[in-house]
């Protein structure tokens, strides 16, 4: 009997990933990956490693999730290794509470190799503190596919008055439900948002607004997914705090004074 490994890739950057997790690449005989996994990541993968693209589209599964199980189980009853790489962290919106518990009733061995969530690393390179002993205390993590109804409306009402910053998952398609919800809750139609467009990328991109304004200019600047959502006062260190975009912009400047001195 094999063992699986649910391994969390990190936001984007492959720098991100942890020891643990490109320690499971290079072992795996099996890889089940991701779309939104850096395929940097797969270089390390042994050459007689098989990848298997498991990849989800908004609207759009490429395998279902009942398949990814049985290949998991399958891959490991046949005496593989195998590593079901996962972009962020697997336990966070990425299905890995279900993978395991597949293992589990199929009594394979598994390990859970935590990564860093959207949520905490594209704040952290668009310069946005989750959390600030000034200004922001709590925070939650929260998907932005929300369903209509009673308890529904409680956990908005909650999310309004309780947590001041709140990292929204997947979000970008009911963006105005979503303020609309904030606001009608009880928080301030000025309270600061952002969203984080391919965070901890080259290309990534940031946009800032309020509650109220914020749809509109996600409309101007075609801010699409993957994008995290960021709602809460401490948006407004952002500006002071923005390291990445001026981390690219130096290296833009050595670059063209390289080439001009070529």
């Amino acid at each position: 009997m094999g063992k699986v490994y649910l391994v969390g890739a990190g936001p984007g950057d492959p720098g991100l990933i942890t020891v643990k997790g490109l320690r499971c690449i290079q072992e795996a005989d099996v890889i089940l990956y991701d779309r939104l996994v850096n395929k940097e990541l797969l270089a390390h993968a042994k050459t007689e490693c098989d990848l298997i693209y498991c990849g989800k589209l908004p609207n759009y599964h490429s395998m279902k999730q009942e398949t990814i199980n049985s290949f998991l189980v399958k891959h490991a009853q046949r005496g593989k290794t195998v590593t079901r790489l996962k972009g962020g962290d697997p336990f966070v919106f990425g299905r890995g509470g279900e993978e395991a518990e597949a293992l589990s009733k199929s009594r394979i061995e598994f390990e859970v190799v935590p990564g860093i969530t959207s949520g905490i690393a594209a704040p952290a390179y668009a310069g946005i503190p989750v959390t600030h002993r000034n200004i922001s205390s709590s925070y939650a993590i929260v998907t932005g596919h929300r369903k209509k109804g009673e308890e529904e409306e409680l956990k908005w009402d909650s999310l309004a008055k309780g947590i001041d910053t709140l990292a929204i998952y997947m979000g970008v398609g009911n963006l105005p439900y979503i303020c609309e919800q904030l606001t009608k809750h009880g928080k301030n139609k000025d309270t600061p948002v952002a969203l984080v467009q391919w965070g901890s990328l080259e290309n990534q991109r940031t946009v800032t607004g309020t509650l109220e304004t914020i749809e509109d200019i996600v409309l101007r600047e075609r801010i699409e997914n993957p994008s995290m959502i960021v709602v809460g006062e401490v948006v407004r260190l952002r500006e002071e705090l923005k390291w990445f975009e001026q981390l690219n912009e130096e290296e833009s400047v050595k670059m063209t004074a390289i080439s001009g001195a070529l």
